[in-house]
C-alpha cells in the first residue's frame, strides 16, 4: 500500500521549491498531485502544472458530481479563491506513493478519504520576519503586485498554522527551512525512514 506524503506550511516557507525538489529524488518515487484552484494564474505558471486553473463553474460541476475530496475558501481581497483535491484518478494509493502541497485543514480531509495510515504530513516551517521577506520579495517580481492579499494571507497562516491546530491534529516533526539542503535531506530520511516500514 502506498502512502499520500502531505506537504505543509505558512505561505513563503519555500513549499513550492521543497515540493519540486522532492518529485526529482529517484529514491522516494513519489508522484505528484496537482490541485485545483479558482484563482487568477500567476507570472511564470502554468495551467495543469502549480494547479489545474478552473472557474467557479467547473468547480460547481465537481462538486454536484461528488468528486471533491478536500475543498478551501479563501475570501480574499480579490473576491473569493478556492482551492480543492478532485477524485480525477490521479490518486491510487494502492501501488504508489503521492505528494500534494496542502493545509491542515485538507490534510485532515485526506486522513478521512484515505485513512490515517495512509497519510502522512511534512510541515515546514520558517522564522515569521524571514517568511514575510521571502512574501514581499516574491510579490514585487509580479507584474501586478498584490501587497493587500500578502498581507491578508500571512496573517492568516499565523491562526491556520497555530499550535493547537497543529497539535490537534497531531503534527509533531516540524522541518526548519533554514537550509534548503538540510531541510531536504530530512525531509527525505523521513520518507524514507516510513516507506521502509511497508
Amino acid at each position: 500500500m502506498g502512502k499520500l506524503y502531505v506537504l505543509m506550511g505558512k505561505s513563503s516557507t519555500g513549499k513550492d521549491t521543497i515540493y519540486k525538489e522532492l518529485l526529482k529524488k529517484d529514491s522516494l518515487s513519489l508522484k505528484e498531485v496537482v490541485i485545483y484552484t479558482t484563482r487568477p494564474i500567476r507570472d511564470g505558471e502554468k495551467n495543469g502544472r502549480e494547479y489545474h486553473f478552473v472557474d467557479n463553474d467547473t468547480l460547481q460541476v465537481l462538486q454536484e458530481q461528488g468528486k471533491i475530496i478536500e475543498r478551501r475558501d479563501y475570501n480574499t481581497v480579490h473576491g473569493v479563491w478556492s482551492y480543492f483535491t478532485v477524485n480525477d484518478g490521479q490518486i491510487d494509493i494502492k501501488d504508489q506513493d503521492y505528494l500534494v502541497i496542502a493545509t491542515l485543514e485538507a490534510y485532515k480531509d485526506f486522513i478521512k478519504f484515505f485513512g490515517e495510515d495512509n497519510v502522512c504530513p511534512i510541515y515546514v516551517d520558517v522564522e515569521d520576519g524571514e517568511r514575510l521577506t521571502r512574501a514581499l520579495d516574491r510579490e514585487k517580481q509580479q507584474k501586478d503586485p498584490k501587497y493587500a492579499e500578502l498581507c491578508r494571507r500571512f496573517l492568516a497562516d499565523c491562526e491556520d498554522f497555530s499550535k493547537e491546530k497543529l497539535d490537534e491534529a497531531k503534527i509533531e516533526r516540524v522541518f526548519e527551512n533554514v537550509s534548503l539542503n538540510t531541510c531536504l535531506e530530512e525531509i527525505v530520511d523521513y520518507v524514507l525512514s516510513l516507506s521502509n516500514r511497508r
